[in-house]
């Protein structure tokens, strides 16, 4: 059953800074090439860092100077808030994060999965487990945590997966249905696509937050295909300015109320293959 198409594509270089919109990518088993190829390690925390924890990454964007491929990560050019330019492949690239951040920082390209050290937790900012996950996922203390129940046991001891920086799987689905529902529910808040930072977005003539209803099923999105897993439990990044886009704490809100806590959905690949905009996307 064809459920809508592919109106747009997404890759993010540098794991929390704003991404690049594709026409077309091919999509393997570790996701689109490239995505999330490079992160922020924080030297004083002793871990790998996005913007849940250092919010300015999202004032940063970052595009690639050349294709990744055959699971080569080349350099990422990164624009600062400034409008000044490094690639991450340069020295002085950790010390102007770092002077951003406020924090010592070094930036690294994704490590293979037996470096096990370089993808384990420091120390949490709250020795309270409830009152870090609160402040990870922006919760107030009369609304509820999200599900953490099917979330992959290694991410309670390793930032991600090792051998990836995606925070949960490498694929990240949400409707432009979804969308249109968040909207009605607050029309004074903007929930533009760049807020959720999804891989695919589907056009989709659904009605309501219509991708929730494809867990544990089979999609395919043009050439390839994915196994929907489970619901993106949406954070306090939500929330935060980047772009035009401005500090709002009401989207979150509204999340929780109205969206059972989630936008979009996590999936892995089930089938390698090229994906453009404009692809029809089937659910089986």
């Amino acid at each position: 059953m064809i459920v809508g198409r592919v109106k747009e594509i997404w890759r993010y270089p540098v794991k929390s800074m704003a991404g690049e919109r594709l026409a077309s990518c091919t999509l393997d088993t570790e996701g689109i090439p490239g995505d999330r190829g490079w992160a922020i390690r924080d030297e004083s925390a002793g871990e790998i860092r996005g913007a849940k924890k250092l919010p300015q990454l999202l004032l940063c964007a970052a595009r690639y100077v050349e294709e990744p491929s055959g699971g080569r990560i080349p350099a990422a050019e990164i624009t600062l808030p400034d409008g000044r330019r490094v690639r991450s492949d340069r020295d002085e690239a950790a010390d102007r994060l770092g002077a951003l951040l406020g924090r010592r920082v070094t930036l690294w390209p994704r490590r293979p999965p037996d470096d096990v050290a370089h993808y384990l937790r420091g120390l949490p900012d709250k020795p309270d487990l409830e009152a870090e996950l609160r402040d990870v996922f922006g919760r107030l203390p009369d609304e509820p945590l999200p599900d953490l129940s099917t979330i992959p046991q290694e991410l309670f001891r390793y930032t991600s997966i090792p051998g990836t920086y995606f925070d949960v799987l490498p694929v990240h689905v949400l409707t432009t249905a979804t969308l249109a529902a968040l909207a009605r529910a607050n029309d004074a808040s903007c929930f533009d696509v760049r807020r959720f930072r999804p891989n695919f977005v589907v056009e989709t003539d659904g009605d309501g937050f219509v991708e929730t209803g494809w867990s544990g099923r089979r999609l395919r999105i043009g050439g390839a295909a994915v196994s929907v897993e489970m619901p993106t439990a949406r954070c306090v990044m939500t929330t935060l300015p980047q772009g035009d886009l401005p500090k709002d704490p009401a989207v979150l809100r509204t999340i929780v109320r109205d969206a059972e806590q989630n936008v979009g959905m996590y999936a892995n690949v089930a089938d390698a293959g090229a994906i453009a905009v404009g692809d029809p996307v089937e659910l089986s």
